[in-house]
């Protein structure tokens, strides 16, 4: 067979762009970790919110350029560890939970305890969300996702440092807040997803492109106090939905 025929296998620097992203946004996870030991906490959770972002691409990215691979699994969950693991639980530990020292020995434990549940929580959810890759519905998340959690976290400091509260007058609801988030990723709680199945998931009724056009604009005119409501309404609609199957006495769900 004439090889000038044969057909030219794809480079493979075209796996470098999914991870490039992956990197991006481990790159400001780590940001927003040296951000907030330096005090600036408003850069530290906006570095969150862009990890986020760039952690919703390197997937898509991936998909759309038919770059998936084994390895890239593996280095977006370490990514995620630090961009939504790690760095928001030594940012609420930087701007509020350290302060919990002042109210003695044993407080001053609970503050670091609560940061590192936080963390831990966040390596839980990571993995069991990669062990049940393609056994689940992929309509819900069960427990709140990792980057949902970090955006409630960063979005309640971001909010409160913007109004003028100090992490040490706020540091109790801060712990409460930290604790929350953390249980709530390692809990059997089911959370939309807005992964559509089928062939029809990528149409979406009119109304719809017009509230993610007004979210867009209320983000756009006050950031951390929308990001803090849409972060608070997304972690409550979880026990709101199991309360409501429970209250229509629906059968219980599949386990996954």
């Amino acid at each position: 067979m004439d090889e000038t025929h044969l057909p030219r296998p794809r480079g493979r620097g075209i796996y470098l762009l999914p991870n490039l992203f992956t990197t991006g946004g481990m790159f400001a996870g780590f940001y927003a970790i040296i951000a907030a030991t330096q005090g600036r906490y408003e850069y530290a959770c906006i570095a969150i919110f862009i990890a986020a972002i760039l952690d919703g691409l390197d997937g898509r990215v991936a998909r759309l350029t038919n770059t998936q691979s084994e390895f890239g699994v593996q280095y977006d969950s370490l990514a995620d560890l630090i961009s939504f693991g790690l760095a928001p639980a030594l940012v609420m530990y930087h701007w509020a939970l350290s302060s919990t020292r002042l109210d003695g020995v044993v407080p001053g434990k609970i503050g670091w305890i609560a940061a590192f549940l936080y963390a831990a929580c966040a390596a839980i959810r990571l993995a069991r969300f990669n062990s049940q890759v393609g056994q689940v519905d992929k309509r819900w998340f069960i427990g709140l996702a990792s980057p949902a959690a970090a955006g409630l976290v960063a979005s309640f400091v971001w909010t409160c440092h913007d109004n003028g509260f100090s992490g040490e007058e706020l540091r109790w609801f801060a712990l409460g807040v930290t604790v929350t988030a953390a249980l709530l990723m390692v809990s059997r709680l089911r959370y939309f997803s807005f992964k559509g199945s089928g062939p029809r998931s990528d149409r979406v009724p009119f109304l719809v492109v017009i509230v993610v056009l007004a979210t867009l604009v209320a983000i756009a005119i006050d950031p951390p106090s929308v990001l803090l409501g849409i972060g608070v309404v997304y972690a409550l609609s979880g026990p709101a939905y199991a309360l409501w199957r429970r209250a229509r006495r629906l059968p219980p769900e599949a386990k996954a």
